[in-house]
């Protein structure tokens, strides 16, 4: 299996404070790939230099150039050809355009606009029609085509985070990163967030998961990597990661340690 993305040696710095000390980690085509730790620990910083709101300081961030065709499984993945190109540093709509988007920490949707403008904003670099793609959304997330012309900021927390989500799809990305997803939510919500992170996974996307439920993240993802203060400390698939001792005792509530 190819890797979509490959970080190399990732220093991200804001000042004189490191964020992110030369990270490593690679996310194959396909998979859930998650980033777990503390707050604090540089995982958004991470998805933010990825994506390029956030200049590197050094270090290699390289992307399977490519686009995929329609969404919902019509063509899974998408027909991704070529090499890693390196977009470290490139500014945000190169790398979009590039076949890569992210859901936002706190969802942040248009909440002056209608449900369905901010879908069209999410596919704002495309020429090509939308409708397709805008009732394959609705079909993800039925509850956002009853509120088609509601404003998004009279949305529930949960229904906002269903158009976050919806509105990054609408770029057709090979790869979707999704920055704290279950912040803010119900449990039964969250459960809902997951169960829909595995169905976008399921019809072919690609996902680097950035959360602080560790439990769910773990359970979710094929592999997973632990951050903490800058570095990865640890590594191994999701199954492998939350039956680890040291992660249970750390982030998934078990026996936490007094040191």
């Amino acid at each position: 299996m190819s890797n979509i993305l490959e970080v190399r040696d990732l220093c991200v710095s804001y000042g004189g404070i490191n964020a992110v000390k030369g990270i490593s980690f690679d996310v194959p085509e396909g998979e859930i790939v998650t980033l777990i730790g503390a707050n604090g620990a540089g995982k958004s910083s991470t998805l933010r230099s990825i994506c390029g709101l956030v200049k590197p300081s050094s270090g290699s961030i390289k992307l399977r150039a490519g686009h995929s065709g329609m969404l919902g499984g019509r063509n899974p993945g998408g027909d991704v050809s070529g090499s890693l190109e390196e977009v470290a540093g490139m500014r945000t709509e190169d790398i979009v355009s590039k076949g890569i988007t992210m859901v936002p920490e706190g969802r942040r949707v248009f909440a002056d606009l209608t449900v369905l403008e901010n879908l069209r904003i999410g596919a704002y670099l495309r020429k090509d029609s939308l409708d397709d793609d805008i009732n394959w959304c609705y079909d993800l997330f039925p509850r956002l085509k009853e509120r088609s012309w509601q404003l998004a900021g009279t949305l529930s927390g949960g229904e906002q985070q269903m158009l976050a989500i919806a509105r990054a799809l609408m770029s057709r990305p090979e790869l979707i990163m999704m920055d704290e997803p279950s912040l803010g939510l119900a449990p039964i919500v969250v459960k809902g967030v997951f169960d829909i992170i595995h169905e976008i996974n399921r019809q072919g996307k690609t996902i680097l998961l950035v959360e602080q439920n560790a439990n769910m993240a773990l359970h979710a993802a094929h592999h997973g990597y632990v951050m903490e203060v800058g570095s990865i400390t640890m590594t191994g698939t999701g199954q492998e990661l939350a039956e680890n001792e040291q992660v249970k005792a750390a982030y998934l509530g078990k026996a936490r340690s007094s040191s």
